[in-house]
């Protein structure tokens, strides 16, 4: 009954149109009544609990991050490099397209912020040169959900947060799993592109490559620090994010030097305005989750899901559709937030690796970034680019059928992320 309760008022809130922190807090809200503990004032201190966490404070400066990447000269540059080293291949602008999004992922962590980046710098090029558009826009709204995988990334901040999972063996679990993906996109492109006709460009001579990569060894550095750094035991992720900030606008400042007073200001008003919705989310998303472990609702999930728990592979490839059906209709980070408190018990129970089945968790509601009528990664390519919605639906799905076949090889073999992972870890 109490599981029924819990996910009508939050279904119902959300079809209102409410935003989902408030359906949540609603949802966790009928719980209390309903169990006959409602108290204003549990309320508000489980609300300010919920987002007094030393992990947390990786999400305001990993966003300065990534802002001041935008402007201060990082992704061009990397942008730069990954054309001299493989514009001149046929297609060659979309493997470009590819390998930067790997790169600027380990930048930025944001799908939205990398896949508007990407479409921003590399599409008039790819329209210039004769590109198919829907494909063109399928494949660099494809690159961006790339950053949700690869570290630094916000989503596996929130489902170590929201999972009690390390965040530290997230980020360096995502890193095969990103390079993965970014090789299943090139080679669908490759498919794509093998009967096109398309100009190719002129290939770069050693002394342009190597202009390229002094120019941009400054960017590519900050990928390697941030994870070396949390790999040796340097600093913590959340260490990490005030690495990475600083170190972004020193670079942006004095190397660069494209970036002013003014646009930084701008800047951090953009990342407070985007930390501020995130830590109200994550405080309503922890009162239902405290919720959620007090009404025994995982218990009720984990009858319904008995019989799958000693199949491991059965049980992910159940949980993973369930999944998939959810982030078509909701966004990363509320999915993230609701379904990992409920699901993380039964996953336990079928003794599945916490930090394999975060992983995978956030491929699937990244893939749900692309996919109608929530997608806002597609959304947002749509309006940077001012390509019709349509078009960009038809170019995207050889990429998501090829993210969801990479899914389900994920399931049957979870070698290929666990093998990887416990190397880096170490």
């Amino acid at each position: 009954m109490t599981l029924v309760l819990f996910l009508g008022v939050l279904i119902g809130s959300i079809l209102l149109g409410l935003p989902v922190a408030f359906a949540l807090l609603f949802a966790a809200i009928a719980l209390m009544l309903q169990m006959g503990l409602f108290s204003a004032d549990i309320l508000a201190q489980s609300l300010i609990n919920g987002v007094d966490s030393f992990p947390l404070l990786a999400i305001p400066f990993f966003l300065v991050a990534g802002e001041v990447m935008s402007v201060g000269g990082l992704s061009q540059r990397i942008v730069r490099m990954a054309t001299v080293m493989v514009g001149h291949r046929k297609g060659g602008l979309g493997y470009v397209a590819v390998l930067t999004a790997i790169l600027i992922a380990g930048l930025s962590g944001s799908a939205v912020a990398d896949a508007a980046a990407l479409v921003a710098i590399l599409y008039p090029m790819m329209k210039k040169a004769g590109y198919p558009e829907g494909s063109s826009m399928g494949l660099l709204a494809s690159g961006g959900i790339i950053a949700p995988v690869i570290p630094p990334s916000l989503p596996l901040i929130l489902i170590g947060v929201a999972g009690n999972i390390s965040i530290k063996n997230l980020f360096l679990g995502g890193i095969a799993p990103g390079i993965m993906m970014g090789a299943t996109l090139m080679l669908v492109w490759g498919w794509l592109m093998r009967k096109e006709n398309l100009d190719v460009m002129e290939k770069a001579s050693g002394a342009e490559r190597l202009t390229a990569l002094r120019d941009g060894i400054w960017a590519l550095l900050l990928p390697v620090i941030i994870i070396g750094g949390i790999r040796f035991g340097i600093f913590t992720p959340t260490e990490a994010a005030v690495v990475a900030a600083v170190y972004a606008i020193l670079v942006s400042v004095v190397i660069y030097r494209e970036m002013s007073w003014r646009l930084f200001a701008k800047i951090l008003i953009n990342a407070s305005r985007s930390t501020a919705m995130v830590m109200f989310l994550v405080g309503c998303a922890m009162v239902a989750a405290w919720l959620i472990t007090v009404a025994q609702l995982p218990q009720q999930l984990a009858l319904l899901l008995g019989p799958l728990v000693e199949n491991p592979r059965l049980l992910m490839l159940v949980i993973m559709l369930i999944v998939l059906a959810v982030g078509m209709v909701m966004d990363l980070a509320p999915t993230v937030l609701i379904l990992v408190p409920l699901l993380m018990p039964v996953v336990q129970l079928a003794g599945i690796d916490p930090v394999y089945f975060g992983l995978m968790f956030v491929i699937n509601t990244s893939i749900g970034l692309l996919t109608p009528p929530v997608g806002n990664v597609l959304n947002v390519v749509c309006g940077v680019s001012r390509v019709p919605m349509s078009v960009a639906v038809k170019g995207v799905l050889p990429f998501i059928s090829a993210y969801l076949a990479l899914l389900l090889v994920f399931i049957l073999v979870p070698e290929l992320i666990t093998v990887p992972m416990n190397w880096f870890i170490g």
